[in-house]
Protein backbone atom coordinates (compact mmCIF):
# COMPACT_ATOMS: atom_id res chain seq x y z
CA UNK A 1 0.00 0.00 0.00
CA UNK A 2 1.23 3.51 -0.89
CA UNK A 3 0.23 6.99 0.18
CA UNK A 4 0.35 9.39 -2.77
CA UNK A 5 0.38 13.17 -2.88
CA UNK A 6 -0.66 14.28 -6.38
CA UNK A 7 -0.01 17.94 -7.12
CA UNK A 8 -2.20 19.51 -9.78
CA UNK A 9 -4.61 16.61 -9.39
CA UNK A 10 -7.61 18.73 -10.47
CA UNK A 11 -5.97 19.55 -13.80
CA UNK A 12 -6.35 17.57 -17.01
CA UNK A 13 -3.58 14.97 -16.72
CA UNK A 14 -3.66 14.90 -12.93
CA UNK A 15 -7.38 14.16 -12.83
CA UNK A 16 -7.02 11.28 -15.25
CA UNK A 17 -4.07 9.93 -13.26
CA UNK A 18 -6.07 10.05 -10.01
CA UNK A 19 -9.00 8.22 -11.61
CA UNK A 20 -6.66 5.61 -13.07
CA UNK A 21 -4.69 5.13 -9.86
CA UNK A 22 -7.70 4.64 -7.60
CA UNK A 23 -9.21 2.18 -10.07
CA UNK A 24 -6.06 0.09 -10.34
CA UNK A 25 -4.72 0.55 -6.77
CA UNK A 26 -7.90 0.62 -4.66
CA UNK A 27 -6.11 0.17 -1.32
CA UNK A 28 -3.79 3.15 -1.84
CA UNK A 29 -4.40 6.57 -0.32
CA UNK A 30 -4.44 9.55 -2.71
CA UNK A 31 -4.24 13.17 -1.55
CA UNK A 32 -4.69 15.85 -4.22
CA UNK A 33 -3.15 19.29 -3.74
CA UNK A 34 -4.42 21.83 -6.25
CA UNK A 35 -4.64 25.63 -6.33
CA UNK A 36 -7.75 25.45 -8.56
CA UNK A 37 -6.54 28.04 -11.03
CA UNK A 38 -8.47 28.50 -14.30
CA UNK A 39 -7.53 25.04 -15.64
CA UNK A 40 -8.23 23.15 -12.41
CA UNK A 41 -11.72 21.77 -11.94
CA UNK A 42 -12.62 20.00 -8.72
CA UNK A 43 -15.86 18.78 -10.31
CA UNK A 44 -13.72 16.48 -12.46
CA UNK A 45 -12.92 14.58 -9.25
CA UNK A 46 -16.56 14.22 -8.21
CA UNK A 47 -16.70 10.47 -8.78
CA UNK A 48 -13.73 9.82 -6.46
CA UNK A 49 -14.67 12.32 -3.74
CA UNK A 50 -16.75 9.61 -2.03
CA UNK A 51 -13.79 7.23 -1.90
CA UNK A 52 -12.57 7.02 1.73
CA UNK A 53 -9.00 6.71 0.44
CA UNK A 54 -9.20 10.05 -1.36
CA UNK A 55 -8.87 13.57 0.01
CA UNK A 56 -8.60 16.99 -1.60
CA UNK A 57 -6.62 19.96 -0.33
CA UNK A 58 -7.05 23.40 -1.86
CA UNK A 59 -3.62 24.96 -1.72
CA UNK A 60 -0.55 26.13 -3.57
CA UNK A 61 2.64 24.11 -4.12
CA UNK A 62 4.61 27.26 -3.30
CA UNK A 63 3.36 26.95 0.29
CA UNK A 64 6.24 24.80 1.55
CA UNK A 65 4.85 24.60 5.10
CA UNK A 66 1.57 23.22 3.78
CA UNK A 67 3.37 20.61 1.70
CA UNK A 68 5.43 19.54 4.72
CA UNK A 69 2.25 19.22 6.78
CA UNK A 70 0.64 17.02 4.13
CA UNK A 71 3.71 14.81 3.77
CA UNK A 72 3.81 14.24 7.52
CA UNK A 73 0.09 14.14 8.28
CA UNK A 74 -0.78 11.67 5.53
CA UNK A 75 2.48 9.70 5.79
CA UNK A 76 3.10 10.34 2.10
CA UNK A 77 5.69 8.05 0.51
CA UNK A 78 5.09 8.95 -3.15
CA UNK A 79 4.76 12.45 -4.59
CA UNK A 80 3.60 12.72 -8.21
CA UNK A 81 4.10 16.28 -9.41
CA UNK A 82 1.78 17.44 -12.21
CA UNK A 83 1.08 20.99 -11.03
CA UNK A 84 2.24 23.43 -13.70
CA UNK A 85 1.32 26.33 -15.88
CA UNK A 86 1.32 24.64 -19.27
CA UNK A 87 -0.02 26.75 -22.14
CA UNK A 88 2.63 28.18 -24.47
CA UNK A 89 0.49 31.12 -25.62
CA UNK A 90 -0.14 32.17 -22.03
CA UNK A 91 3.57 31.90 -21.25
CA UNK A 92 4.34 34.29 -24.10
CA UNK A 93 1.78 36.83 -22.88
CA UNK A 94 2.61 36.46 -19.16
CA UNK A 95 5.71 34.45 -18.26
CA UNK A 96 5.80 35.41 -14.58
CA UNK A 97 3.19 32.84 -13.53
CA UNK A 98 5.19 30.12 -15.26
CA UNK A 99 8.36 31.04 -13.41
CA UNK A 100 6.47 31.13 -10.11
CA UNK A 101 4.63 27.82 -10.44
CA UNK A 102 6.94 25.70 -12.55
CA UNK A 103 10.29 26.69 -11.05
CA UNK A 104 9.66 28.13 -7.58
CA UNK A 105 6.75 25.74 -6.99
CA UNK A 106 8.80 22.69 -7.91
CA UNK A 107 11.62 23.89 -5.66
CA UNK A 108 9.14 24.32 -2.83
CA UNK A 109 8.08 20.69 -3.18
CA UNK A 110 11.68 19.49 -3.33
CA UNK A 111 12.56 21.44 -0.17
CA UNK A 112 9.60 19.96 1.69
CA UNK A 113 10.36 16.44 0.50
CA UNK A 114 14.01 16.71 1.49
CA UNK A 115 13.15 18.05 4.94
CA UNK A 116 10.54 15.39 5.73
CA UNK A 117 11.99 12.34 4.02
CA UNK A 118 15.73 12.93 4.49
CA UNK A 119 16.60 15.63 7.04
CA UNK A 120 14.13 14.85 9.84
CA UNK A 121 15.03 11.14 10.10
CA UNK A 122 18.74 11.98 9.91
CA UNK A 123 18.44 14.32 12.93
CA UNK A 124 17.02 11.38 14.87
CA UNK A 125 19.78 9.04 13.73
CA UNK A 126 17.38 7.13 11.48
CA UNK A 127 17.55 6.05 7.85
CA UNK A 128 15.67 8.15 5.27
CA UNK A 129 12.00 7.38 4.97
CA UNK A 130 10.87 5.27 2.04
CA UNK A 131 9.94 7.73 -0.69
CA UNK A 132 9.71 8.63 -4.36
CA UNK A 133 9.43 12.06 -5.94
CA UNK A 134 8.16 11.71 -9.50
CA UNK A 135 8.32 14.82 -11.68
CA UNK A 136 6.11 15.08 -14.78
CA UNK A 137 7.72 17.09 -17.56
CA UNK A 138 7.21 17.64 -21.29
CA UNK A 139 8.81 16.94 -24.66
CA UNK A 140 8.97 20.71 -25.25
CA UNK A 141 12.13 21.01 -23.13
CA UNK A 142 14.02 19.40 -26.02
CA UNK A 143 13.18 22.20 -28.45
CA UNK A 144 12.26 21.79 -32.10
CA UNK A 145 12.70 19.07 -34.74
CA UNK A 146 12.92 19.30 -38.52
CA UNK A 147 10.72 16.93 -40.55
CA UNK A 148 13.64 14.52 -40.99
CA UNK A 149 15.19 14.66 -37.52
CA UNK A 150 14.99 11.54 -35.34
CA UNK A 151 12.56 11.73 -32.41
CA UNK A 152 13.67 13.04 -29.03
CA UNK A 153 15.43 10.57 -26.74
CA UNK A 154 16.35 11.00 -23.08
CA UNK A 155 19.83 12.01 -24.24
CA UNK A 156 18.62 14.84 -26.50
CA UNK A 157 20.14 18.16 -25.46
CA UNK A 158 17.69 20.56 -23.83
CA UNK A 159 16.84 23.55 -26.03
CA UNK A 160 13.58 25.12 -24.79
CA UNK A 161 12.12 27.82 -27.04
CA UNK A 162 9.26 29.35 -25.01
CA UNK A 163 8.94 30.70 -21.47
CA UNK A 164 6.79 27.64 -20.72
CA UNK A 165 9.32 25.07 -21.92
CA UNK A 166 12.20 27.01 -20.35
CA UNK A 167 10.44 26.95 -16.98
CA UNK A 168 9.82 23.21 -17.28
CA UNK A 169 13.46 22.62 -18.25
CA UNK A 170 14.57 24.53 -15.16
CA UNK A 171 12.31 22.42 -12.96
CA UNK A 172 13.73 19.23 -14.51
CA UNK A 173 17.24 20.39 -13.61
CA UNK A 174 16.23 21.16 -10.03
CA UNK A 175 14.79 17.66 -9.60
CA UNK A 176 17.98 16.14 -10.99
CA UNK A 177 20.10 18.32 -8.70
CA UNK A 178 18.20 17.27 -5.57
CA UNK A 179 18.89 13.64 -6.46
CA UNK A 180 22.59 14.05 -7.17
CA UNK A 181 23.30 16.52 -4.36
CA UNK A 182 21.06 15.32 -1.55
CA UNK A 183 20.12 11.77 -2.50
CA UNK A 184 16.41 12.46 -2.91
CA UNK A 185 14.90 9.47 -4.71
CA UNK A 186 13.49 10.95 -7.88
CA UNK A 187 12.34 9.99 -11.36
CA UNK A 188 11.25 12.23 -14.24
CA UNK A 189 9.05 11.54 -17.25
CA UNK A 190 8.83 13.67 -20.39
CA UNK A 191 5.59 13.17 -22.28
CA UNK A 192 4.25 14.12 -25.69
CA UNK A 193 0.97 16.01 -26.25
CA UNK A 194 -1.85 14.46 -24.21
CA UNK A 195 -5.50 14.30 -25.21
CA UNK A 196 -8.62 12.78 -23.67
CA UNK A 197 -11.41 13.54 -21.17
CA UNK A 198 -11.46 16.49 -18.74
CA UNK A 199 -9.20 18.66 -20.91
CA UNK A 200 -9.55 22.43 -20.48
CA UNK A 201 -10.69 23.77 -23.87
CA UNK A 202 -7.75 26.04 -24.67
CA UNK A 203 -5.66 23.20 -26.16
CA UNK A 204 -6.12 22.09 -29.76
CA UNK A 205 -8.32 18.99 -29.57
CA UNK A 206 -10.86 20.14 -26.94
CA UNK A 207 -10.89 23.62 -28.49
CA UNK A 208 -11.84 22.23 -31.90
CA UNK A 209 -14.58 20.00 -30.47
CA UNK A 210 -16.16 22.71 -28.32
CA UNK A 211 -15.89 25.37 -31.03
CA UNK A 212 -17.68 23.10 -33.49
CA UNK A 213 -20.49 22.67 -30.96
CA UNK A 214 -20.76 26.46 -30.61
CA UNK A 215 -20.33 27.11 -34.35
CA UNK A 216 -17.20 29.16 -33.70
CA UNK A 217 -14.11 29.40 -35.95
CA UNK A 218 -11.47 26.69 -35.68
CA UNK A 219 -8.23 28.74 -35.51
CA UNK A 220 -5.21 27.16 -37.20
CA UNK A 221 -1.81 28.75 -36.66
CA UNK A 222 -0.05 29.53 -39.95
CA UNK A 223 -0.20 26.65 -42.43
CA UNK A 224 -1.20 24.12 -39.77
CA UNK A 225 1.71 21.84 -40.61
CA UNK A 226 3.12 21.87 -37.08
CA UNK A 227 3.58 18.23 -36.10
CA UNK A 228 2.94 16.79 -32.64
CA UNK A 229 3.13 13.31 -31.14
CA UNK A 230 -0.25 12.57 -29.53
CA UNK A 231 -0.67 10.42 -26.41
CA UNK A 232 -3.98 9.32 -24.92
CA UNK A 233 -3.99 10.56 -21.34
CA UNK A 234 -4.69 7.16 -19.73
CA UNK A 235 -1.68 5.74 -21.55
CA UNK A 236 0.32 8.51 -19.91
CA UNK A 237 -1.01 7.43 -16.50
CA UNK A 238 0.02 3.84 -17.27
CA UNK A 239 3.49 5.07 -18.21
CA UNK A 240 3.91 6.94 -14.92
CA UNK A 241 2.73 3.86 -13.05
CA UNK A 242 5.48 1.83 -14.72
CA UNK A 243 8.09 4.47 -13.89
CA UNK A 244 7.04 4.36 -10.24
CA UNK A 245 7.13 0.57 -10.18
CA UNK A 246 10.21 -0.16 -12.30
CA UNK A 247 12.05 3.08 -13.03
CA UNK A 248 15.64 3.54 -11.94
CA UNK A 249 16.25 6.32 -9.45
CA UNK A 250 17.57 9.53 -10.95
CA UNK A 251 16.53 8.48 -14.46
CA UNK A 252 14.32 10.21 -17.03
CA UNK A 253 11.84 8.30 -19.19
CA UNK A 254 10.13 9.48 -22.36
CA UNK A 255 6.44 8.56 -22.56
CA UNK A 256 5.13 9.02 -26.10
CA UNK A 257 2.24 7.96 -28.26
CA UNK A 258 4.31 7.00 -31.34
CA UNK A 259 1.62 8.94 -33.18
CA UNK A 260 2.68 12.03 -35.15
CA UNK A 261 0.04 14.24 -36.75
CA UNK A 262 0.07 17.67 -38.36
CA UNK A 263 -2.29 20.07 -36.59
CA UNK A 264 -4.37 20.72 -39.71
CA UNK A 265 -4.88 16.97 -40.21
CA UNK A 266 -6.01 16.57 -36.59
CA UNK A 267 -8.57 19.32 -37.09
CA UNK A 268 -9.87 17.84 -40.33
CA UNK A 269 -10.17 14.40 -38.69
CA UNK A 270 -12.18 15.81 -35.78
CA UNK A 271 -14.44 17.62 -38.26
CA UNK A 272 -15.09 14.32 -40.04
CA UNK A 273 -15.81 12.50 -36.77
CA UNK A 274 -18.20 15.22 -35.65
CA UNK A 275 -19.98 15.30 -39.02
CA UNK A 276 -20.42 11.53 -38.87
CA UNK A 277 -21.78 11.50 -35.34
CA UNK A 278 -24.29 14.27 -36.00
CA UNK A 279 -25.46 12.49 -39.15
CA UNK A 280 -25.89 9.20 -37.25
CA UNK A 281 -27.58 10.68 -34.18
CA UNK A 282 -30.23 13.29 -34.92
CA UNK A 283 -30.67 13.97 -31.20
CA UNK A 284 -27.33 15.78 -31.24
CA UNK A 285 -28.83 18.51 -33.39
CA UNK A 286 -31.48 19.05 -30.73
CA UNK A 287 -28.88 18.99 -27.97
CA UNK A 288 -26.61 21.46 -29.79
CA UNK A 289 -28.93 23.63 -31.92
CA UNK A 290 -26.26 26.33 -32.31
CA UNK A 291 -23.89 23.89 -34.05
CA UNK A 292 -25.09 24.96 -37.49
CA UNK A 293 -22.18 23.82 -39.64
CA UNK A 294 -21.81 20.35 -38.15
CA UNK A 295 -25.58 19.79 -38.29
CA UNK A 296 -25.23 20.48 -42.01
CA UNK A 297 -22.31 18.04 -42.18
CA UNK A 298 -19.87 20.86 -42.96
CA UNK A 299 -17.91 21.56 -39.78
CA UNK A 300 -14.68 21.91 -41.78
CA UNK A 301 -16.12 25.20 -43.08
CA UNK A 302 -15.25 26.64 -39.65
CA UNK A 303 -11.50 26.18 -40.23
CA UNK A 304 -9.78 29.59 -40.13
CA UNK A 305 -6.06 30.20 -40.56
CA UNK A 306 -4.61 32.82 -38.21
CA UNK A 307 -1.18 34.41 -37.78
CA UNK A 308 1.34 31.94 -36.40
CA UNK A 309 2.43 32.47 -32.82
CA UNK A 310 5.89 33.76 -31.95
CA UNK A 311 8.64 31.13 -31.86
CA UNK A 312 6.25 28.32 -32.77
CA UNK A 313 8.13 24.98 -32.70
CA UNK A 314 7.56 23.07 -35.91
CA UNK A 315 7.71 19.48 -34.72
CA UNK A 316 7.88 17.42 -31.53
CA UNK A 317 8.26 13.65 -31.48
CA UNK A 318 9.08 11.29 -28.62
CA UNK A 319 11.14 8.12 -28.89
CA UNK A 320 9.95 5.89 -26.01
CA UNK A 321 12.41 3.05 -26.69
CA UNK A 322 14.02 3.33 -23.25
CA UNK A 323 10.63 3.10 -21.54
CA UNK A 324 9.70 0.13 -23.72
CA UNK A 325 12.86 -1.83 -22.93
CA UNK A 326 13.24 -0.92 -19.24
CA UNK A 327 9.62 -0.62 -18.17
CA UNK A 328 7.61 -2.60 -20.73
CA UNK A 329 5.74 0.57 -21.69
CA UNK A 330 3.74 0.90 -24.87
CA UNK A 331 0.50 2.78 -25.63
CA UNK A 332 -2.67 0.73 -25.33
CA UNK A 333 -4.96 3.11 -27.19
CA UNK A 334 -4.61 3.60 -30.93
CA UNK A 335 -5.27 7.12 -32.11
CA UNK A 336 -8.48 5.92 -33.75
CA UNK A 337 -9.85 4.52 -30.47
CA UNK A 338 -8.50 7.35 -28.33
CA UNK A 339 -9.84 10.22 -30.42
CA UNK A 340 -13.20 8.46 -30.76
CA UNK A 341 -13.46 8.13 -26.96
CA UNK A 342 -12.47 11.77 -26.57
CA UNK A 343 -15.06 13.10 -29.02
CA UNK A 344 -17.75 10.94 -27.41
CA UNK A 345 -16.86 12.18 -23.91
CA UNK A 346 -17.25 15.81 -24.97
CA UNK A 347 -20.53 15.15 -26.73
CA UNK A 348 -21.89 13.56 -23.57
Amino acid sequence: MSNLLVTGGAGFIGVNFVHYWLETHPTDTVVVLDALTYAGNRASLASVEINPNFSFVHGNICDTDLVETLLIGHQIDTLVHFAAESHVDRSIDGPDAFIETNIIGTHSLLKAAKKVWLDAPKKQGLAPLKHRFHHVSTDEVYGDLSPTDPAFTEDTQYAPNSPYSASKAASDHLVRAYHHTYGLEVTTSNCSNNYGPYHFPEKLIPLVITNILHNKPLPIYGDGQQIRDWLYVTDHARGIELVLQKGRLGECYNIGGINEWANIDIVKLICQLMNTRFAANLKLAQQYPQAIQVIAGQSEALITHVTDRAGHDRRYAINPTKSYHELGYQPVESFETGISKTVEWYLQ
